[in-house]
């Protein structure tokens, strides 16, 4: 049986920098956003008025939530995968398979950390504002490789943490004999 359960708790990994810096900023920023929109809601609802300029900030706050959601991913190992060949490789080249999706994943926010740094420089040096409230657009796109960073980071603790053989290995299939 291929199917994998979503239910099963899993020990979550023990990374030098604790996990639970982001989990207390998800927590955190999910909160400012919940904030903001139910006073949105109860100001447009008691005063036809609109805090429309407050989606800049939601915005701005999802971004940064989905970062440190992915770091989360990458540190539990609950990043997106199909497992369909690496289910039928041996224990050996699953590690390996899983080193390379990790090192495909430092790739991939590496160049986000680049690119989104040139990025932010861009909006500095040419002032370029925001829509909505006219504020400097770098302290937005700052976080873009600040993030990037972070989860590059993670994805390195990772790869070492699986080259050192300390991190077990997820799989696709249900133990022998389960349903």
């Amino acid at each position: 049986m291929s199917d994998h359960d979503p239910t099963v708790v899993r020990p979550v990994p023990k990374p030098r920098v604790p996990l639970g810096i982001e989990e207390v900023l998800v927590a955190v920023t999910m909160a400012v956003v919940a904030l903001i929109t139910f006073a949105n809601v109860v100001v447009r609802y008691l005063t036809d008025v609109s805090f429309a300029f407050t989606e800049e900030y939601s915005i701005a706050l999802m971004v940064i939530l989905t970062f440190l959601g992915a770091s989360a991913a990458v540190v539990k190992d609950r990043h997106i995968r199909i497992t369909f060949v690496t289910d039928k490789m041996s224990p050996a080249n699953r590690r390996r398979a899983e080193q390379f999706a990790m090192a495909c994943v430092a790739l991939m926010y590496g160049l986000l950390v680049v690119y989104g740094t040139w990025a932010t420089w861009d909006d500095y040096r040419f002032e370029v504002t925001s829509p909505a409230l006219g504020l400097p657009q770098w302290i937005y796109t700052v976080w873009l490789p600040v993030l990037s960073l972070v989860v590059l980071a993670r994805a390195v603790g990772r790869m070492i943490r699986i080259h050192k053989g300390t991190e077990p290995l997820e799989t696709g299939h249900l133990p022998e004999g389960e349903p």
